[in-house]
């Protein structure tokens, strides 16, 4: 599965280096990226698909728990019908051709979004994917596919909201440990890093409950062109910062 050697990649790092446990990626550029080449939207999107693979593999042989890939949000409907029609076809596609590969390297696939939305052929895929690798232990792949950090906070919330009405729930239990538990994939811990290819400034409704503490790494570089190096330089810059969670930074009283 890996196109470059495990050890050729951690040797990369510094030996001290701390790994993030779950990564986020916001694969933003695709459309920009075929355009300044005179290709079509959706040849960009064929190769951003290359790029995924290559950080799936990386993210496994360097240790990640958890990466997060924004693939679709449920503003990507507004866009032309042959882009999106374009792009359910090919996670579709990547899905059915990779879960072999998936399956092989211990990868665990789960989808965040709502699937019900979606094509159904897409979402028994989804589905099937999610199955047949429920019991790898390696990496664990979340696709964000007709997601929305604000819709999955609606859709929590309204879900609570049911079942306190069902009195199954006092509104006196509600805090932020039990609304977590009703996100679409409330077993995963939140990202450590989420990492912004194409340079914008800009989380563009990613994961908003769940990246409350997230290190944000904005790179220039497109998500086509994004590659394991770039995957290294965020890493090492993730290193560089000071995590505190509101408490006062380390040697102040």
């Amino acid at each position: 599965m890996l196109s470059e050697p495990a050890t050729d990649l951690i040797n990369k790092l510094p030996a001290d280096c701390e790994i993030p446990r779950h990564i986020g990626i916001v694969m933003d550029g695709n459309g920009r990226w075929a355009e300044q080449r005179g290709l079509s939207r959706f040849d960009g999107h064929l190769e951003g698909r290359k790029t995924a693979q290559r950080v799936v593999e990386a993210c496994a042989s360097l240790g990640v728990e958890v990466l997060s890939l924004y693939a679709f949000s449920v503003q990507n409907w507004q866009r032309p019908t042959p882009e999106v029609e374009g792009l359910m076809d090919l996670i579709e596609t990547a899905l059915r051709e990779e879960l072999q590969a998936l399956v092989a390297n211990d990868v665990r696939f789960v989808a965040s979004g709502r699937r019900q939305e979606l094509p159904r052929s897409l979402q028994r895929i989804l589905n099937e994917v999610e199955q047949e690798t429920a019991g790898n232990q390696g990496l664990t792949l979340n696709l964000l596919v007709n997601y929305g950090g604000r819709t999955e906070i609606v859709d929590a919330a309204r879900n609570i909201a049911e079942q306190v009405a069902a009195g199954d729930i006092f509104p006196a239990d509600i805090d932020e440990r039990l609304f977590a538990n009703y996100l679409y994939t409330p077993d995963l811990p939140d990202p450590d890093l989420v990492i912004r290819p194409g340079g914008e400034m800009r989380v563009s409704n990613f994961l908003l409950w769940e990246i409350a503490y997230a290190e944000l790494v904005v790179m220039p570089v497109l998500w086509p062109d994004f590659t394991t190096d770039h995957l290294i330089d965020a890493i090492k810059e993730y290193n560089t910062r000071e995590r505190r969670f509101g408490r006062l930074p380390a040697g102040d009283d």
